[in-house]
């Protein structure tokens, strides 16, 4: 079965660099990377467990979205958020390098990692994450983010079912969203010493926070690219009607 590999190498000292190779699988976009082989608590579905998860603890014990961060979170607990660190990103398409912040390398890995991890709630990010474009800025990720709602309709409507094109289902995703961040972090603050992956986490959760608000004005602000394209469908559109 074929497998998308993508690494993050943070340097965080001339002496240390951490380095986190994720494994998907090429079709389903899920994590083929092995979980911690003993599972920290906090990775217990019912620890701060999301109001809204679908999950059963008989059949899913632990959270997968914890799972698939537990290792970063260990990894970086002794890091303070506005930590410097130089960053490189190397996906099947480009090699990306950054000199950041902790907290945000952190948001980029654990958006990926969370987005593949097998929640029910971050399997709309899956499209996403298989094009994935680290330290992407807010206008960036809406763009993505549309784009992969538009798409899905696309397929639906391929498949002979209902499709739209309101963004209001992806304003309700981006809610649940909020909901899902804001109870990892309650298991982050009970996990963590040090705040750098909780801040990513909340860096994550104020973009999911403005997203339902600002979706359509957004997109409205990004309209003048598209200018000449709507002109020329509005041309074959008079044409074809004479």
């Amino acid at each position: 079965m074929a497998t998308m590999h993508i690494r993050y190498s943070i340097r965080l000292s001339p002496d240390r660099v951490e380095i986190f190779d994720v494994h998907l699988d090429a079709e389903t976009l899920e994590v083929r990377s092995p979980g911690p082989a003993e599972p920290p608590p906090w990775t217990v579905l019912g620890f701060h467990e999301c109001p809204n998860c679908p999950l059963d603890a008989q059949t899913h014990p632990r959270c997968p979205l914890a799972l698939s961060i537990a290792d970063v979170v260990r990894r970086f607990d002794d890091v303070i958020s506005h930590d410097e660190v130089d960053v490189e990103v190397a996906t099947p398409q480009r090699l990306i390098s950054s000199r950041t912040s902790s907290q945000t390398a952190l948001r980029s890995i654990m958006g990926l990692l969370i987005a593949c991890s097998g929640c029910p709630r971050t399997a709309f990010f899956k499209p996403m994450a298989r094009f994935h474009l680290p330290f992407s800025d807010p206008d960036e990720t809406m763009s993505r983010a549309v784009g992969a709602w538009l798409s899905a309709q696309y397929f639906r409507h391929a498949d002979g079912k209902e499709a739209t094109l309101s963004l209001a289902g992806l304003q309700e995703i981006y809610a649940q969203m909020q909901i899902v961040n804001r109870g990892t972090a309650e298991r982050l603050r009970a996990a963590t010493r040090t705040d750098s992956s909780l801040n990513a986490v909340t860096m994550l959760d104020a973009h999911a926070l403005l997203a339902p608000y600002f979706i359509e004005s957004a997109l409205e602000e990004m309209r003048g690219p598209f200018e000449a394209i709507l002109a020329q469908l509005d041309e074959g559109s008079t044409a074809a009607a004479h």
